[in-house]
Order: C-alpha cells, then sequence, then structure tokens
C-alpha cells in the first residue's frame, strides 16, 4: 500500500515540524512555500516547555541549544543609557522575559528543514491558489506547477495565511493588538552586549537582541493611533515606514537615532501589526490550520514557536494514532485547544501597558519597572513563586514512534 500523502504550505516552523513527524509516521510530505527560497532571517523565537520537550523527543536538542543566541536577559534602559532594571535569564523572580532557549526563527527553520530533507520535497517559488475536496482526497491548484491531489492538506504559512482563506474564508478573526512592530538586523558595535536592551519612548519600544551572527536584532514597536487600521502597515513601502519611525521618535533619546539610521541601509526591514488569531474550528474535511495560521497568540506572548511545534507533534500523533481523518482532526483541537486559549489570555492592559504614547506616561513605567528590578520585591516575587500555584502547563501526550 502506497504512503498516504500531505501537502503542507509554509516552510517555516510548523510546516517543517509537521514534515519532520508526518514522515515519522509513515507519510509522503510535500512542502509548498511561497518564498523563492528558505528565508533564514528572522527574530529571536523562543522555546520553552512542551515545546522544548518535542525537540529533545525530535533528537534536535543539542543543535538547537549550539545555535542559542547567547542572550544573557533583559535590561530596561532609561534615555541616557542608564540602566532601571536588569532581569538576567533564569531569574528566581519569574521576571525575566528571556527563555531557558533563544534561537533565531531562521537558524531553526533551517534544522528543522535540514532534518526532514531527505523526506520532504520542498518546492519554493509557487503557493497553492484553490483546493478542491472530493473522494477522499484534496486536490490542489498551484500557481506554478500543475494540480496535484494528496490525502491531507495543512495551512501553516503564518498569520496572514493565504492557504488559510482558501476554504475558511473570513471565519478566523486576526484580532489587533494595537502595536506596530518593525524588524531588521543592523550591525553590532563595540558598545553593544549580550543582553537584551529594552527602551521605551512615548509611542512605542526599541529592542535591541543580540545574535551568534556578529549582527543585531532590532524591534521598534509603536502604539496604533486611534483609527488606524491593521493593513495600514502592509500598504506601506520600506522608505515610508522608515519616515514615519523618524517622525515618531525624532529625538527619543538612548540610542534611538542610531538604529533609525541603521535602519536606511537594511534589505530586510519588515513591518506588521501584532495580532492573534481566533478560528472557531481548525480544519475543514480534509484541511487542517497549524500555528499561527491557526492560533497566532502573537510575538508579545513568546509562545508562538512552542505552540506550532507542539502543535505539529500532536497533529501527527492524532492521525497515527485514528484510522479516520476526522477522528484525527477533533483529537487535535480537543487537545490542543484548552491550552491555546490559556496562553492568549492577555493579562489586562498588554500591550499597551508597556507601549504608552505619553512622557507621563512613559516615567510612571520606568519607575515602576526600577521597583520591580529592585532587590525587595525581586525576593518577595521568588518567594511567592516558590508558595503560589505553578502556571499552567501542558502535558505532552505519548504516541508510537515519538
Amino acid at each position: 500500500m502506497p504512503p498516504r500523502t500531505a501537502l503542507i504550505a509554509g516552510a517555516s516552523i510548523a510546516g517543517p515540524a509537521l514534515a519532520f513527524w508526518l514522515g515519522r509516521h509513515g507519510w509522503r510530505t510535500t512542502v509548498v512555500e511561497r518564498a523563492p527560497r528558505l528565508r533564514t532571517g528572522g527574530q529571536n523565537v523562543d522555546l520553552r516547555g512542551a515545546g522544548l520537550q518535542v525537540i529533545r523527543r525530535m533528537g534536535l536538542e543539542e543543535q538547537v541549544r549550539a545555535a542559542d543566541t547567547g542572550e544573557l536577559g533583559v535590561e530596561f534602559v532609561g534615555p541616557r543609557g542608564q540602566v532601571l532594571a536588569r532581569f538576567p535569564v533564569g531569574d528566581a523572580s519569574g521576571m525575566s522575559v528571556t527563555s531557558e532557549v533563544e534561537i533565531l526563527r531562521g537558524d531553526l527553520a533551517e534544522l528543522l528543514v535540514s532534518a526532514t530533507s531527505d523526506s520532504t520535497e520542498y518546492r519554493f517559488g509557487d503557493r497553492i491558489t484553490s483546493l478542491r475536496q472530493e473522494d477522499g482526497t484534496a486536490t490542489a491548484t498551484f500557481a506554478n506547477a500543475p494540480d496535484e491531489r494528496f490525502d491531507f492538506v495543512v495551512a501553516a504559512d503564518g498569520i496572514g495565511s493565504g492557504t488559510r482563506g482558501l476554504l475558511f474564508n473570513d471565519e478566523p478573526v486576526v484580532r489587533s493588538l494595537g502595536v506596530e512592530a518593525t524588524w531588521a538586523t543592523i550591525p553590532r558595535t563595540a558598545s553593544d552586549t549580550d543582553w537584551w536592551r529594552w527602551f521605551n519612548a512615548p509611542g512605542g519600544t526599541f529592542s535591541l537582541r543580540p545574535d551568534r551572527h556578529g549582527t543585531l536584532r532590532v524591534i521598534v514597536t509603536r502604539t496604533l493611533a486611534r483609527g488606524e487600521k491593521r493593513d495600514d502597515a502592509d500598504r506601506r513601502t520600506p522608505d515610508e515606514q522608515r519616515a514615519l519611525l523618524r517622525r515618531t521618535f525624532a529625538g527619543a533619546g538612548w540610542e534611538t537615532g542610531r538604529v533609525l539610521d541603521a535602519l536606511d541601509d537594511v534589505d530586510d526591514l519588515y513591518a506588521e501589526v501584532l495580532g492573534q488569531v481566533r478560528a472557531p474550528r481548525w480544519s475543514r474535511g480534509r484541511v487542517a490550520l497549524l500555528g499561527d495560521a491557526a492560533y497566532c497568540p502573537s510575538p508579545m506572548i513568546g509562545m508562538g514557536t512552542t505552540l506550532a511545534v507542539v502543535g505539529a507533534y500532536v497533529l501527527a500523533g492524532e492521525i497515527a494514532s485514528h484510522t479516520d481523518l476526522r477522528n484525527a482532526l477533533d483529537g487535535y483541537e480537543h487537545i490542543m485547544r484548552p491550552w491555546v486559549e490559556r496562553v492568549q489570555k492577555l493579562p489586562p492592559g498588554v500591550p499597551r501597558v508597556a507601549n504608552p504614547t505619553s512622557r507621563t506616561g512613559v516615567a510612571m513605567l520606568r519607575a515602576a519597572v526600577r521597583v520591580a528590578g529592585s532587590p525587595v520585591v525581586r525576593g518577595v516575587a521568588t518567594q511567592l513563586r516558590r508558595v503560589g500555584t505553578p502556571a499552567p502547563t501542558f502535558a505532552l501526550p505519548a504516541y508510537a514512534h515519538a
């Protein structure tokens, strides 16, 4: 009997991770990616808890840890560069936002693609343009290749998934969080460190994060003006985005001028309004949603990569555990959705509380950061973590061949 076949849209994290596990369970997989080649850029991504366990079960933990960015923790800095508070990785108070494992998105994608290159066909520079389901299969039409039938199709092509819209239409909702982020890679200078340096200015934030390639990954966030829409960022050219950031943060202090100047010379500048994907269902017939296409939690939470690799593991495991695909997809959603909903639940005021728009608001936030970083508050927070209820975790199911 020939192996069952799966078509996966998206060659970032979720797609190759699913290809790995489906291959382990005997499927033949094809990954289609609209980019002309593997996108090796991108910012830091976290692997936490169950996500790291999945990487361990894949036999990739050693390689992932070897590609760690080396980030020591987060420093909140003031307009003259003074350190307001410092939270190292693994801080006992639980206030550090640097994960145990920090790896660049592109580095992780390369590892996953390399681990599946012998068992998966990767097609770059193409995309799915339509899907038709009949006779127990799904037929995909491509922009640059002949139609082809598959037993299963998965949309794992990100928050703005084009594949998702082919069958689910407007049913999934992308909820804007009211903050736009601009990402880029800039040169590292002698004054830069291995700390994630975070600076608040009226209207947004500047972050400089180390990588292992001798450069810095910069993130500039901007609080949206009233009435500003999510797709406005998609309409701007890179030069228009640069001009907008200069108008917004002129004279903001710290190293903002240096960052804005450096953005003039980058070729990987990318802007997007941060959002969450809320989908009432993650499958329709023989087509399923995975990762950010199904349940993007937003970069503010730092759990998107963990949800992607765990979701891939569970989806493939449920498929391997059921003879009927419908039952498998129901199992995938039954196991994952409660955890996803907990992860997506934001504290009141987030993310705008971290992006005040007035000088007074920034001053109050800096004062709060100083207090949070004081030895007394850190000690109390540590004790509360020891006696309090632990944060909800996810228990990985056990599957054959895993």
